[in-house]
């Protein structure tokens, strides 16, 4: 049984030059899952502008980085037995692309409201949803949906646990209590737990039955905490490489667009960043010596709220950044290299990346946040 094996079976044909990792990204490429990706926007869906992000383009972009990473992770560890079992470009790059496949419009509030809606039919979970269309939905095969790679499925399942053991039973999805006629979700009890649908208990069982007793229950654990679902505990090699590639261009690219469309101030983003990325500043000053004096931040931010080519060199860079910060952790309990290793962004880094991708959520408390030019959008894309 191997990580190349496919649940429906499939042999190419004698002329076709493709690796399995090309064949998964071929599949992806052409499903109509992933075309449907492009209706479905990161921050905002306001008005005619054709700059800002859909789910479609951050996918490609989370896919880009992803493969990056994993060639980083070659070259700065040549010798660490992780690298020796990297995923090839299509592989990667297939997973990159199929992440967001499940997740609804609206973010996580049509997550919340599908999971109310389906509260009496095992709940909705939007990666759970993602691993149903791969495995159930989409129609390369007739019983085993897009019939991908063993191992590109384990790089898609980023919850390993079921949605029925990790719920919080104390947690029924409803509606806020209240003398209104106005139906109100309640949003802490309709928030679905991270993990898969047990509807998919077979495809789980197929990907994960290469695994011995001990590594597959180990990687299915997760931990409790009180009056909250639990909470997984483990993805594979894959899977992490992808999370941090998403982490990276969610937290780097969203704040390029909020710039851009001028959503935020250049004061505002100043005050929520600049205690938050001394390792990055020190890198540009090392990197670039001479080009910004002494004051590396001013610099920085000059070059975010300058122009858009300036904007896109200094967005490049942060993405650079954060994509040659990437380190590998081992986890002792596994015996299958796939889970013995994971993959994360260094510590000091990891802050940074935080700042920027929390910097809309700070502006939205202080103010900082400009509504006119969203209130604007709102009321041109109505007519009004």
């Amino acid at each position: 049984m191997s990580w190349h094996a496919r649940r429906d079976g499939w042999n190419p044909q004698a002329e076709d030059a493709r690796d399995d990792g090309d064949v998964d990204y071929s599949r992806v490429i052409h499903s109509a899952s992933f075309r449907r990706l492009q209706g479905k926007t990161q921050i905002l869906n306001l008005g005619d502008s054709d700059f800002y992000r859909t789910r479609l383009t951050h996918s490609l972009e989370v896919a880009q980085i992803a493969g990056g990473i994993a060639r980083q992770l070659e070259k700065s560890f040549p010798d660490h037995p992780a690298s020796a079992i990297l995923p090839d470009r299509g592989t990667i790059h297939s997973i990159g692309c199929t992440h967001d496949f499940g997740h609804p419009p609206f973010g996580h509030g049509g997550e919340i409201a599908l999971n109310y809606c389906m509260r009496d039919h095992g709940g909705f979970e939007g990666n759970g949803q993602t691993l149903r269309i791969l495995g159930r939905l989409e129609t390369f095969s007739a019983n085993a949906g897009a019939n991908l790679m063993r191992r590109t499925m384990l790089g898609v399942l980023k919850y390993p646990v079921a949605y029925s053991l990790v719920r919080d039973p104390a947690r029924i999805p409803g509606l806020i209590a209240g003398p209104t006629t106005i139906k109100v979700l309640d949003g802490q009890a309709c928030k679905p737990p991270k993990c898969y649908h047990d509807s998919e208990q077979d495809v789980v069982d197929w990907i994960l039955e290469t695994l011995s007793d001990t590594d597959r229950a180990e990687f299915q654990s997760f931990g409790l905490v009180p009056h909250k679902h639990g909470k997984p505990l483990h993805k594979s090699l894959d899977c992490s490489i992808m999370d941090a590639a998403d982490d990276i261009a969610y937290g780097v690219h969203d704040l390029e667009d909020a710039i851009a469309l001028d959503l935020v101030t250049r004061e505002g983003f100043a005050a929520a960043v600049q205690d938050r990325c001394p390792t990055f500043l020190d890198a540009l000053k090392a990197k670039y010596p001479g080009e910004s004096a002494n004051d590396v931040f001013s610099h920085k931010v000059d070059g975010l709220f300058g122009g858009p080519a300036t904007r896109k060199r200094f967005i490049g860079r942060l993405v650079h950044h954060f994509l040659t910060a990437v380190e590998y952790v081992e986890l002792a309990p596994f015996a299958e290299p796939l889970l013995r290793y994971r993959v994360r962004v260094r510590e000091g880094e990891r802050q940074a990346r935080g700042a920027f991708a929390r910097t809309g959520a700070m502006h939205r408390r202080d103010g900082s946040l400009r509504y006119e030019p969203l209130l604007g959008a709102f009321r041109a894309s109505a007519g009004a």
